[in-house]
């Protein structure tokens, strides 16, 4: 039976309840009332996204920043709130918003170094 594509994607996070708060203010992201204790799962459609506590061997500390080489992009219905929102707080953003194939889009950093592209065009 052939893999048919991405069911789940799931990031290693250092502080599950920061990192909860920084999607869920920041993303608009909804919490799952169905998930582990270790892990936040969003009713994300039509793949799940979660955040789950570092499982042990993993030292997500031993590169520049987690996930180097996986990008991971999410759509967002309003991808500049969301940068001016951030910029106004502090948070790191890796590219400024352009407009691309992929509509308007830009790079940010989560509080543990994950590279998340929003962008609006579904």
């Amino acid at each position: 039976m052939p893999v048919t594509g991405p069911d789940f994607i799931s990031l290693q996070v250092q502080h599950l309840d920061a990192s909860r708060a920084f999607y869920e203010q920041y993303l608009g992201l909804v919490r799952s009332p169905t998930g582990p204790p270790h892990a936040v799962v969003f009713e994300t459609t039509p793949i799940a996204f979660a955040l789950r506590s570092v499982m042990p061997g993993t030292d997500l500390a031993s590169a520049s920043h987690p996930g180097v080489g996986t990008a991971v992009w999410l759509h967002s219905t309003d991808v500049q709130a969301i940068h001016d929102a951030l910029v106004a707080d502090g948070h790191t953003i890796v590219t400024s918003p352009e407009s691309g194939p992929f509509g308007l889009t830009f790079t940010l950093a989560d509080p543990d170094g994950y590279r998340i592209t929003l962008h609006d065009r579904a």
